[in-house]
C-alpha cells in the first residue's frame, strides 16, 4: 500500500478535544482494518530514554476513563495499562536510549522509538493515527494529529502505555542514581533535579546536549592572578 500522510493543525480557537473513535471511524471508510495509535514520551527530560508504544484496539473496544496519560491520575494510567495489553489486539513499546538522542537529536530519537513500536506489533497495521505533527518511515497511510492523545483512543492508549512504562523505568533507576529525585520528577528539568545536577554533576544516563547538563560539564581554565604573565 501507498505510504500518504495528513498533518491536522491546531486552531487556537478550537476547543479542548475529546477523545473518542472520530479518527478510527474516518479510517475505517477509507478500507483501514488494523488501525495502531502511536505516542511517545519522553521528549522535554534531560535524563533518560525517550519511550513510544503503538496499539491497535479492536473497534468496539471499551475501556473506561482513558484519555491523554497527561490527563490521568497516576493509579488510573497503571490501571490502564492493565486494561490495554490485556484487551488490545496488538501492543508494543520501544526505548531509544541517551547515546542515540545525544547523537541523532530528541525529534529524530523519538521519531525512531515510535517507528521502532510499530514495528514490535505483532499485526502489521494498515493505518497509523500519529500524536504530534509528524509521520514516521512506514509503508502505510498515516495521519499526525495534535493534541492526537487527547482525540483518539487509539493514540491515548499508546500514551498511557508509554508513560506508565518509562515511569517505572524511572523509579527503577532512581535506585542506581541516588539522589537525584528521578522518582518523583521523571527526569524533567525541576528545581530538585536542578539542584542535585549542580551539585552531584551529570551521570552516564543525562542528555548531554541538553543545556543545563552541557553546562555542568563545561571545563574552564583556572583564573590567572591580577598581574600573572
Amino acid at each position: 500500500m501507498a505510504r500518504s500522510s495528513i498533518t491536522s493543525k491546531k486552531n487556537p480557537t478550537a476547543r479542548t478535544p475529546i477523545c473518542g473513535w472520530k479518527l478510527e471511524r474516518a479510517a475505517r471508510k477509507c478500507g483501514a482494518l488494523r488501525i495502531a495509535g502511536v505516542d511517545e514520551v519522553g521528549r522535554g527530560p534531560m535524563f533518560g530514554p525517550v519511550v513510544a508504544a503503538a496499539v491497535i484496539l479492536a473497534p468496539r473496544c471499551r475501556l473506561e476513563g482513558l484519555n491523554d496519560s497527561k490527563k490521568l491520575s497516576e493509579k488510573k494510567r497503571v490501571e490502564l495499562d492493565v486494561e490495554i495489553r490485556a484487551n488490545a489486539v496488538a501492543w508494543s513499546i520501544a526505548a531509544v536510549d541517551v547515546e542515540t538522542i545525544d547523537r541523532i537529536n530528541i525529534r529524530q530519537a523519538s521519531l525512531l522509538a515510535m517507528k521502532q513500536a510499530v514495528e514490535g506489533l505483532a499485526l502489521t497495521p494498515d493505518y497509523l493515527l500519529i500524536d504530534g505533527v509528524d509521520t514516521i518511515d512506514f509503508a502505510c497511510p498515516q495521519e499526525s494529529r495534535i493534541q492526537g492523545d487527547g482525540t483518539s483512543f487509539s493514540i491515548a492508549a499508546a500514551s498511557v502505555l508509554a508513560k506508565v512504562y518509562r515511569d517505572h523505568m524511572l523509579v527503577e533507576l532512581d535506585s542506581q542514581y541516588p539522589g537525584y529525585g528521578l522518582a518523583s520528577h521523571k527526569g524533567y528539568c525541576s528545581a530538585e533535579h536542578m539542584e542535585a545536577l549542580a551539585r552531584l554533576g551529570p551521570t552516564p544516563l543525562h542528555r548531554k546536549n541538553w543545556s543545563p547538563v552541557a553546562q555542568t560539564m563545561l571545563e574552564f581554565p583556572p583564573l590567572l592572578e591580577f598581574g600573572e604573565a
